[in-house]
C-alpha cells in the first residue's frame, strides 16, 4: 500500500479551526511538477516557506532568512511535512493555538524546472516575479538542509550588507544655517544613537561605539518582520520622549543590496519614507524642509535639546563630524 504523503500534514491540522486547505484522504492529484511558491510566514518567528510541486504534493522547506541573494550566502532550510497542492494559493491567518499560528502571505510564485532530485540533493531553476535563477538544496543532517544560489546575483552591482558602520555626527552651532531652504530640519531627540542591521527578517543593533546592543531592545525584533526580506541598515536614536523607549529612525544607509552613503540626504529620506516604518517601538523621524523657526519652536516646547539641520545634497560620511549636519539649540 502506498504511504499517505499528507498524513503528517493532516495530523497537525484541524479543518474546523484553520483556514488552510485540508483535503480528504484519497488519491493525490497529478500535475506538471513545475509549480513553486514562496510564502512569508509570520509565525512565532518570521520565516519563508519554499514549496516545490512533486508527485502530487508540495515538498516544503522552512527558510528562516529567506532565499540567498548571492552564491556567497548559504542559508539554512529545514525540511517540513509535505503540503497539498492547494496550499500554493493559500494566504491568510492561521488561528492562535493551531500549528504554525500566524499570518501567511504569498511572497512569490511561478514555475520551475528540475535539474536533479534525490533524497539528499534537489537542484532547480526558479522562474518567479521576485526570485529567478538556479538553486540547489542539499541535506546536511536530519531535517536540516542548506540552500545555495548557483547563479550570480540577479543584480551584478549588488553589495553585501555592511557589518559595521560608524555613525555620522552633527557639528554643534549656536545659529541655524543662513540658507534654510537648502536644509531639512529634524528634532534632536537627545537619545542613544543606534544603528539597525536588518537581513532575512532578523535585526542586529549597535550603539555609536559599535557595541552590540540587540538584547537591550527586544521590542525592535518586529522591525525585522516589517521589513521582511528587504535587507537594510538604519540610523536613528532610542529616546524616551514618547513616554516609552522608541527607536526614531532618521536615515537609511543600505537597502536591497545597495549602499546609500553616496546618495544625497534628499534621496535617502525619500527611500526611508517609502518604507513606511512605524510600529509599537519604532517610528520614522519627521523631517521638514526649510522650516527652521517652526521646528525650533516645537523643540523648545517639547523640551528637546534642539534641531539638526541637514543639507539636502549631503552624502553620509561614516564616522565623521560633518558640517553638513548642524546641531542647533531650540
Amino acid at each position: 500500500m502506498t504511504a499517505d504523503r499528507l498524513a503528517e500534514y493532516r495530523d497537525r491540522r484541524d479543518r474546523e479551526r484553520t483556514p488552510e486547505p485540508v483535503p480528504a484522504t484519497g488519491p493525490l492529484p497529478t500535475g506538471g511538477d513545475d509549480t513553486f511558491v514562496i510564502q512569508e510566514h509570520h509565525a512565532r518567528r518570521l520565516h519563508w516557506d519554499l514549496r516545490l510541486e512533486r508527485d502530487g504534493v508540495l515538498v516544503s522547506w522552512a527558510v528562516p532568512k529567506g532565499l540567498p541573494r548571492t552564491p556567497a550566502d548559504n542559508r539554512l532550510a529545514v525540511h517540513t511535512e509535505d503540503h497539498p497542492l492547494e496550499y500554493a494559493a493559500f494566504a491568510g491567518e492561521i488561528p492562535r493555538g493551531e500549528y504554525g499560528a500566524g499570518r501567511v502571505l504569498i511572497w512569490d510564485r511561478g514555475r520551475y524546472e528540475t535539474e536533479k532530485w534525490t533524497d539528499r540533493e534537489v537542484k532547480v531553476v526558479l522562474h518567479g516575479s521576485r526570485v529567478s535563477g538556479r538553486y540547489v538544496l542539499f541535506r546536511t543532517r536530519g531535517r536540516n538542509w542548506l540552500i545555495h544560489r548557483m547563479d550570480p546575483p540577479a543584480d551584478p552591482a549588488e553589495e553585501p550588507l555592511p557589518r559595521a558602520v560608524a555613525p555620522m555626527r552633527a557639528v554643534r552651532r549656536s545659529r541655524p544655517p543662513d540658507d534654510p531652504e537648502r536644509h531639512a530640519f529634524e528634532f534632536a531627540w537627545g537619545g542613544r544613537r543606534v544603528l539597525a542591521y536588518v537581513e532575512g527578517g532578523q535585526v542586529r543593533l549597535t550603539d555609536a561605539d559599535g557595541a552590540d546592543v540587540t538584547r537591550e531592545y527586544p521590542g525592535l525584533r518586529g522591525l525585522g518582520e516589517q521589513l521582511g526580506a528587504r535587507p537594510a541598515v538604519l540610523d536613528g536614536e532610542v529616546t524616551d520622549q514618547m513616554g516609552a523607549a522608541t527607536y526614531v529612525i532618521f536615515d537609511l544607509l543600505y537597502l536591497d543590496g545597495h549602499a546609500l552613503f553616496g546618495e544625497p540626504y534628499r534621496r535617502r529620506r525619500e527611500l526611508l519614507d517609502g518604507l513606511g516604518l512605524v510600529g509599537p517601538h519604532w517610528q520614522t523621524a519627521p523631517s521638514f524642509t526649510g522650516a527652521d523657526a517652526a521646528v525650533r519652536q516645537v523643540a523648545r516646547e517639547r523640551g528637546l535639546p534642539g534641531v539638526v539641520a541637514k543639507r539636502l545634497d549631503s552624502r553620509y560620511e561614516p564616522g565623521t563630524d560633518s558640517e553638513a549636519w548642524l546641531l542647533v539649540p531650540g
